[in-house]
């Protein structure tokens, strides 16, 4: 192997070595975190307790009809922007943000400038 090509692999190797270093302490620096988003006490008129979870798409534009589900629980938007009316009260939630849906009749319109995507948690007593 001529000198040119060693010295070129030795460069090689350090740079990687130094990659992996820089990689490896971005890792030991980085910190475990939590955070509580939403923390609600529901009643149930059972013990057994079925969960859904959905994940929603609403083209721009696109709004729900007034409906229900089958039950409360936490809605998480994934993007966009959302107006929900629930229990007659209206209010506009973004990506990031999490609310909880009462289960009462409701409707939901996408009010961005995007599709919104929304996953709902959804807690319905057992059958």
């Amino acid at each position: 192997m001529n000198s040119k090509l060693q010295i070129f692999n030795c460069i090689l190797l350090l740079g990687l070595f130094a990659l992996t270093e820089s990689a490896n302490a971005e890792v030991a620096s980085a910190k475990f975190s939590h955070q509580i988003l939403l923390k609600k006490r529901v009643a149930f008129p059972s013990k057994e307790i079925d969960t859904h979870v959905l994940r929603v798409q609403f083209p721009k534009g696109f709004k729900i009809p007034l409906h229900t589900h089958e039950g409360p629980g936490p809605r998480y938007v994934v993007q966009g922007k959302l107006k929900v009316e629930d229990r007659r009260e209206s209010k506009i939630y973004e990506s990031g943000e999490i609310f909880w849906e009462t289960g009462a009749e409701m409707t939901v319109e996408n009010i961005g400038s995007t599709k919104a995507e929304l996953i709902i948690f959804e807690m319905v007593a057992g059958q």
